[in-house]
């Protein structure tokens, strides 16, 4: 362990560095901080709030043996071909999914003394199980609802001692700027939300994706079959004057990141990096395990 200077730190598929944002907040020292990502936009971010992290590139170029002893590895690989959206999904055996390998190469070859992987909630029992057995722990479900206002089931694959966080109450409500909204909690934040349209505000009803706010209370009140129904005769411009979307602010705050955290960005890749984004309060839940010695 370094143990004067802080952590020594490398972060798999880093996205926004929310890991290195937990740890801030968590006010433990960090002596390096290795990053792997790829997309620029991310890298602007980790980078605009942590000047000094170390960004490693892609990362089937990253060699475990020229880093220094790694404290904490962390890795929220790719969930585009383990997640139920996909109808096709080929698991861990998926061109994306499949970078876990890598990560697993890493972490074998660096070993670390802890670790946090982290993947969609709805793959199939089949790799879930697969994780298990190759991560030698059993992955421990939490769903962000507990600490965001968003409903966001993750699994996480630790070997920090850990209890499922304390449910904070906070509903959808208090984190929009303005309108009204038609649940307690919203939809998990993906990477791309419905469009503005009327076909989207159709998806959002029938299929429980994206989040929209109204405008009109009593509108946003109705039952959905309700809502449907009023929709089905409407021509698309009105049916669009009844919504938006979330805003960038709105997203973050689903996220629990702090408001503007994202600002250089513009709104489409804000919201795309937002998304392929941990949830900091539940990060920071499980780095609060961890007794780092310091």
């Amino acid at each position: 362990m370094n143990q004067n200077k802080g952590l020594n730190v490398l972060s798999l598929f880093d996205g926004i560095s929310i890991a290195q944002l937990a740890l801030q907040q968590l006010n433990i020292p960090i002596a390096n901080y290795y990053a792997s990502e790829i997309d620029n936009n991310a890298i602007k971010v980790t980078q605009h709030h942590f000047p000094s992290s170390t960004q490693l590139g892609c990362i089937k170029q990253v060699d475990g043996a020229s880093l220094p002893p790694i404290d904490l590895l962390v890795a929220g690989s790719p969930c585009v071909d383990l997640t139920s959206l996909r109808k096709d999904r080929k698991g861990l055996d998926g061109e994306k999914s499949g970078l876990f390998f890598e990560a697993l190469r890493l972490l074998n070859e660096v070993a670390p003394t802890y670790f946090l992987f982290e993947n969609v909630g709805s793959m199939s029992r089949t790799d879930k199980n697969r994780l298990d057995e190759l991560l030698g722990v059993k992955g421990i479900a939490i769903n962000s609802n507990l600490v965001s206002a968003q409903n966001r089931h993750r699994i996480y694959w630790i070997n920090i001692p850990i209890t499922i966080p304390t449910d904070t109450h906070i509903v959808l409500d208090d984190i929009i700027t303005d309108g009204y909204v038609d649940r307690v909690k919203s939809n998990c934040v993906l990477t791309k939300n419905v469009p503005h349209t009327k076909k989207g505000l159709i998806r959002y009803l029938t299929k429980s994706l994206g989040n929209v706010v109204y405008y009109d209370k009593a509108f946003a009140k109705l039952h959905k079959k309700d809502k449907l129904t009023s929709i089905e005769n409407m021509d698309a411009i009105t049916a669009k004057s009844l919504f938006r979307l979330f805003s960038v602010t709105e997203l973050e705050r689903l996220q629990t990141l702090p408001d503007g955290y994202t600002s250089l960005l513009k709104k489409t890749p804000a919201a795309h990096a937002i998304g392929n984004g941990f949830t900091l309060e539940s990060i920071k839940h499980i780095l609060s395990g961890a007794e780092f010695n310091l």
